[in-house]
């Protein structure tokens, strides 16, 4: 397999998973008075935008459209 499409295939696979998998990520929240410290951490799941996927994907099938053309 050339690596251009395999790069394609690595690209479009990404781009749908950035659809469905959301991606974890926590804050660390602290306060420090005297001798006391009070911190908080939180957790997100966030999915990444749209648009991050559909260029994934588009890239994707560019990629192997111009690694089938230079075989």
């Amino acid at each position: 397999m050339k690596a251009s499409a395999l790069i394609g295939v690595l690209l479009i696979v990404l781009g749908l998973l950035s659809f469905v998998v959301p991606i974890p990520r926590s804050e660390s929240h602290s306060a420090k008075i005297g001798d006391t410290k009070i911190s908080l951490q939180t957790e997100h799941r966030e999915k990444l935008p749209p648009a991050v996927g559909i260029v994934l994907l588009a890239g994707g099938v560019l990629a192997l459209v111009l690694g089938s053309r230079q075989a």
